[in-house]
């Protein structure tokens, strides 16, 4: 359906990135219109009344106007700022790093209303997490499985045969779990646990209540970590810069 001239969406903000002298490209994950860029013109001087509407991970109704290349922003109005996300360094950088999971994985102008929930659930819920690791990777097991990348957890890659608790290995060129036997067919493939496929599966068949109840110690925390970063790696063929700047953090004792 075609867009009126002048329309009005909620939005998150995933990230903004300056354009001249005052203004700025603001890339919004919308509810019906999904990943859009619009322009917000003057955004960076002091006087600006749309600045603080617009600031990354924050959710705002806003007046869009269509324009020649990039259609322009109006007017806004904060809907939830994630308040609590400003008062702590590494809980802000887990939303960064969700907004960049967000704006990588998807393409502009593709309406999905359940992944525009998901990714409000997810910041919601890091504003009030003790443990933001078990929040990233229920979202990036979710977002892999609504885009169509859930990896194979309950049937070999290769004989198709149901997964016993075994020493199996996950291969990330494939998506999935190899079964002892067919571990020549994946080279590059490495060990997962037992407990790393349970807890795989029980976030992904978990709504973000039964997700919150799963206990993780550290060794399975890792190991979950390391498997999806790797697959998301391949899956973007680079790495994003605010895991990165997580590790650093990670380093720092932050």
């Amino acid at each position: 359906m075609t867009r009126p001239r002048v329309y009005k969406t909620e939005a998150i903000v995933l990230k903004r990135i300056s354009l001249g002298e005052a203004d700025n490209i603001v890339t919004l994950y919308t509810p019906h219109l999904g990943k859009i860029r619009a322009v917000a013109k003057g955004v960076r001087k002091p006087t600006s009344r749309l600045g603080g509407h617009l600031e990354p991970l924050t959710q705002s109704s806003l007046l869009i106007a269509q324009g020649q290349n990039l259609d322009i922003i109006t007017q806004g109005q904060t809907i939830e700022g994630f308040l609590p996300l400003r008062t702590s360094l590494w809980n802000a950088c887990c939303a960064i790093y969700v907004a960049e999971l967000v704006d990588q994985f998807t393409v502009e102008q593709v309406e999905d209303h359940p992944f525009y929930r998901l990714l409000h659930t997810t910041l919601m819920w890091l504003c009030e997490a003790r443990s933001c690791e078990l929040v990233l990777r229920y979202f990036e097991l979710h977002l892999l499985s609504h885009l169509g990348y859930q990896p194979e957890l309950y049937e070999c890659l290769s004989c198709r045969s149901s997964l016993e608790p075994k020493k199996n290995l996950f291969s990330v060129p494939d998506g999935g779990v190899l079964c002892p036997d067919c571990s020549r067919t994946g080279p590059s493939a490495q060990p997962i646990s037992v407990d790393a496929i349970k807890a795989m599966r029980y976030l992904l068949s978990s709504d973000r209540a039964s997700a919150g109840r799963l206990r993780m110690n550290t060794e399975l925390s890792h190991e979950l970590e390391h498997l999806l970063r790797g697959y998301m790696r391949h899956l973007l063929e680079r790495e994003l810069r605010s895991a990165t700047f997580l590790d650093h953090l990670r380093i720092q004792g932050t």
